[in-house]
């Protein structure tokens, strides 16, 4: 843990001043809801639940320690894990079970907090029905951008459980060895969040919350690079064949692009104590 505060410590001395961020925005109405029905809570079988989004219409994108119990360190159940596409008071737009999980082999369940965990900390879902981009569009992986870039947040979270939260603004407070640092509001189950960088008129994922802490009194939230981490995952998925019983993907043809494009329990520190 020593050396994780060292590290801490040097991306904070050599970030870029963060700039103001925003506060909370609840998408209570069903027109705050649109565009962001793609994101979604992962109920976890009883046991918590995490914030997830899809990328492709059977492929959802969270984080590892998500799909694994703390009690055991063993990788759940799929069958248990449901994803609830643009949940807001009790309504999903669209709910689906998981059929299949791939988690990063470089993620250790059992390991503590750390800088390799944290850039493996990623999990794809395979979905057992595929989701229709006319009820929710999937998001595209942004392959990174720099430190210093403004990025926004949506999520579910302790106290905020039955609608997703929307932060508008926050910002890369550092970047390097494929890890990031934010100043965004995140809490527990707002792990697997995805954190965007607006490209053209919508955002794409960044990254996604790993957890989150309090450094010399600062707020801070870790994610990773996806794009290799991402690529990896579904090769995983590719090798483990097809799921027993999932029914096809059908494709629908609509204005957007979506045809073209390929996704409770959190870890949340204070390092130092602080």
């Amino acid at each position: 843990m020593r050396r994780f505060s060292q590290i801490i410590a040097l991306l904070l001395a050599s970030s870029a001043a963060a700039q103001d961020s925003s506060g909370l925005h609840r998408l209570t109405a069903r027109a705050d809801l649109l565009g962001w029905e793609a994101v979604g809570r992962l109920d976890l079988g009883g046991r918590g639940f995490c914030t997830a989004t899809l990328i492709a219409p059977n492929l959802v994108l969270t984080a590892a320690h998500c799909v694994y119990d703390r009690s055991t360190g063993l990788m759940r159940s799929a069958q248990d894990i449901t994803f609830r596409a643009g949940l807001r008071d009790g309504a999903a737009v669209v709910e689906r079970r998981a059929a299949q999980i791939a988690a990063h082999p470089g993620f250790n369940a059992s390991a503590p907090l750390s800088w390799d965990n944290i850039r493996h900390d990623v999990a794809l879902l395979q979905l057992d029905e595929a989701i229709s981009s006319t009820d929710a569009d999937p998001f595209i992986v942004h392959d990174g951008v720099g430190a210093g870039t403004q990025i926004s947040v949506t999520s579910y979270g302790r106290g905020r459980a039955e609608a997703l939260s929307r932060q508008r603004h926050c910002n890369v407070m550092a970047a390097q060895n494929e890890l990031f640092m934010f100043d965004c509001d995140v809490t527990f189950g707002s792990s697997g969040a995805p954190v965007f960088a607006k490209v053209g008129g919508r955002g794409r994922i960044l990254s996604v919350v790993s957890g989150g802490g309090t450094y010399e009194g600062r707020k801070v939230a870790y994610g990773m690079a996806l794009t290799q981490r991402v690529r990896e995952l579904k090769a995983q998925l590719r090798r483990s064949g097809p799921v027993p019983n999932a029914k096809p993907i059908r494709r629908i043809k609509s204005g957007s692009d979506a045809g073209t494009r390929s996704v409770g329990g959190a870890r949340f520190v204070k390092p130092n104590g602080s």
